[in-house]
């Protein structure tokens, strides 16, 4: 059965509802309208310079009446330390495995693991008589060498004399030489004179055959004379060469005592390492023979150290940098070290050195940090944190990141800023961000009052009381 009315046809009753219910929403959508054109006008003024215009309206109160009230900051100069912490391990700073260099039983040994040591010290002694002996025959044959020496530089002496004596017979022969032409000369004058006699009858013939046989007998003599110069200069020349051979003697045989002398050196080396010194101060870590055990030489196949050595006056931290932070950590850099071990100690320092270089795998550079170590707290193989301070503190200013309240990209965004008691919306550029403080490169100044934040929603334009955030 229809509720239709008797008189009304069926699409006149159902185009009334439907023209009556659209009169209804008319007004709705005018209010609507309005309240977007008022938001339009007075919460989002044009932009100019990065500064907001405001709006048509002078102020916003709260629901009871007052004026919003804000908590600011100002900006705070000195810019964000930039800094990496990352884990490291303690290592010994130097670290010396002693082996022995000869082969022999352990005579003895002063040290256990946990001595300390100094420089210089004599840990243990390795026995080796063969060692003793070639140091003792070294030094017979070092002095065997020198006497030959001496004697060579002895035999120099002699033959020196010898040469002398050859000079001194041929100037002496040759000093006969001329005496004996002198005779010759007047012998033969002599006999030129008794045979112009003997031609005159003035003198027998024997007369003139005795000066004849003195000439024959000069002329001998000068020849002999001649002889014997050329004798004595060959003896010369021999002596000479003698002379020659005796310094070349001289040289070999202070050779051979500069061989005889590193012969010596050498088989006192080779006794030197049967004794153990400490190469510096520091602790034992490790010990592998007793005494009377037999140690072989590391040349002979030994593998096992007698003692290792630690020192503990400074150590060395081991930090892995991340690549992202590679490029800013360098030597000097200052360095905070706690160790896991000893509590909330820090021990202060700086990277020492750095590889320049990263690990293929792991994308990080072994850094390390040298620690003065004079209580001896750390020790090898502890494990702790290090913060390396890799960028110092700027003249930038910086604010909480609650402040910006937009970012585009990377470096910009916007704060909040109230002058006159007024709210502005100024864009900035941002730097450095460590999820606390940002830091601000440009935009604002160190005396704006920033909005940090407020207890009602607040819009650029609007009148509100500034608080300094305490």
């Amino acid at each position: 059965m229809s509720s239709t009315p008797v008189g009304m046809s069926s699409p006149q009753r159902q185009t009334r509802p439907k023209s009556f219910r659209w009169w209804l929403s008319l007004p709705v959508l005018l209010v609507l309208g309005v309240v977007v054109t008022w938001s339009q006008m007075s919460g989002h003024g044009e932009e100019t310079g990065g500064h907001s215009k405001p709006g048509t309206a002078a102020s916003a109160l709260t629901a009871d009446g007052a004026v919003p009230e804000v908590e600011v900051i100002h900006p705070r100069k000195g810019g964000i330390e930039r800094v990496t912490v990352q884990p490291g391990s303690v290592h010994s700073f130097e670290a010396v495995d002693l082996y022995s260099m000869v082969s022999g039983y352990l005579k003895s040994q002063s040290v256990d693991i946990g001595s300390r040591v100094k420089k210089g010290d004599l840990l243990a002694e390795i026995d080796v008589p063969r060692e003793k002996n070639a140091v003792e025959l070294a030094a017979a044959m070092l002095d065997q060498a020198k006497a030959k020496a001496l004697q060579a530089a002895a035999k120099v002496d002699a033959v020196d004399a010898e040469r002398e004596t050859a000079v001194a017979t041929v100037s002496q022969t040759e000093a006969d030489i001329d005496r004996l032409v002198s005779s010759l000369r007047l012998a033969e004058s002599q006999y030129t004179r008794i045979k112009s006699l003997f031609e005159r009858s003035a003198v027998p013939k024997s007369v003139v055959d005795e000066n004849l046989n003195a000439v024959d007998a000069a002329k001998a003599a000068e020849k002999t004379a001649r002889l014997t110069v050329q004798t004595a200069k060959a003896k010369l020349s021999g002596a000479v060469a003698r002379v020659e051979q005796a310094k070349a003697d001289v040289i070999e045989a202070q050779a051979s005592v500069r061989v005889a002398e590193t012969q010596l050196d050498k088989a006192k080396v080779d006794l030197g390492y049967a004794n153990i010194l400490a190469p510096f101060d520091g602790v034992v870590t490790r010990r592998n023979f007793h005494p009377g055990a037999f140690v072989r030489a590391a040349t002979a196949g030994g593998e096992l150290p007698l003692l290792t050595v630690v020192r503990t006056d400074l150590m060395r931290v081991v930090v892995r940098v991340p690549d992202r932070d590679v490029v800013l950590t360098n030597p000097g850099d200052p360095a905070v070290v706690t160790i896991d071990g000893v509590g909330t100690r820090e021990f202060k320092g700086k990277v020492a050195r750095i590889a320049e270089s990263e690990d293929h795998q792991t994308r990080t550079m072994r850094v390390e940090i040298d620690l003065e170590n004079p209580d001896r707290l750390l020790r090898e193989g502890m494990y702790g944190r290090a913060s390396i301070g890799l960028e110092a503190l700027s003249e930038r200013l910086t604010l909480p990141t609650a402040c910006v309240l937009e970012r585009s990209g990377k470096r910009q965004g916007v704060v909040q800023v109230v002058r006159d008691g007024k709210v502005e919306r100024v864009k900035v550029e941002l730097g450095a961000d460590n999820g606390t403080l940002v830091e601000i490169d440009s935009g604002i100044k160190p005396d704006d009052a920033v909005v940090l934040r407020s207890n009602s929603v607040i819009e650029p334009g609007m009148t509100v009381s500034p608080k300094v955030s305490g």
